[in-house]
């Protein structure tokens, strides 16, 4: 049975345990080793990725923090995890997604089943279970980006001045310009509007359909949208969102503002206004 959409709730999962692969992504981006964590706890039988290696490419100026990496590194990366090819994916996280979006969005564009555990690893009632992920590497064959699931800059650009949407994930204080906890400079992209991941959800479970509609409502009729972030990871769980509230699946700017603003040719709007 295919998955229903890009969200699967904690008792579909349970109930298809047999015929998904869980995958618990870990970062190194908040400190700390992923390994461990994973170690510590993780659903029954889940596999493990860590995005900064498996999910990304090396980091630069221009092409970000969090650039997509070479299709056969993924494909091996994938394979080395013990991931099967083919069967479908749930990732899930302890972050409310915003790691497990990027692998699920990575897996849809190339036309892999995969689907975010609404929750995250806090929504599973049952035991959890601990210890080091059994060793087992499968064959994944390498496939190419589609091209037309990604930005670049030069394309956001020709997307804002055709009246296109693009939308900026990242905390209201970053857009603005008030702080930059990561990146060099401060602001968002001149004519982005800001609608932050986390606000899709509300004590970390995605809002309702109908809130979610709501909330991109303002995308409604509109050509198909361009996300970004800060590094192109959190921009997926938009993009999985507004995808569940029934709109096109957006392009993703993967080098995002880390990307943007290394970039002298561009410019930088600060404030709550797009321009």
């Amino acid at each position: 049975m295919p998955l229903r959409g890009p969200i699967i709730d904690v008792d579909e999962l349970f109930g298809r345990l047999g015929d998904v692969t869980v995958v618990h992504v870990g970062t190194r981006m908040g400190g700390g080793d992923p390994a461990a964590a994973f170690e510590q706890r993780h659903l029954p039988g889940a596999r493990f990725v860590v995005l900064d290696d498996a999910l990304a490419g090396v980091a630069g100026s221009i092409v970000g923090r969090h650039p997509l990496p070479a299709a056969a590194s993924f494909a091996a990366a994938l394979g080395a995890a013990g991931i099967p090819y083919g069967q479908p994916v749930v990732a899930c996280d302890d972050h409310g997604g915003a790691w497990a979006a990027r692998l699920v969005w990575m897996l849809r564009i190339l036309g892999q089943p995969a689907a975010l555990l609404d929750g995250g690893l806090d929504s599973w009632p049952h035991e959890m279970a601990a210890g080091p992920v059994e060793e087992r590497t499968v064959d994944w064959p390498p496939m190419p980006w589609p091209p037309e699931a990604l930005a670049n800059a030069d394309e956001l650009v020709s997307h804002l001045a055709a009246g296109g949407a693009v939308i900026d994930s990242r905390a209201p204080e970053r857009y603005r310009g008030e702080v930059e906890p990561i990146d060099a400079v401060a602001g968002h992209v001149p004519g982005a509007m800001n609608l932050p991941f986390a606000d899709n959800l509300v004590d970390g479970r995605f809002k309702s359909l109908r809130d979610q509609q709501r909330r991109f409502a303002v995308l409604a009729g509109n050509t198909r949208a361009i996300v970004y972030c800060g590094s192109g990871v959190t921009a997926c769980h938009n993009a999985l969102a507004i995808e569940a509230a029934g709109l096109p699946l957006p392009r993703v700017y993967v080098g995002s503002w880390s990307g943007w603003s290394t970039d002298p040719r561009r410019p930088i709007a600060t404030g709550p206004d797009p321009t």
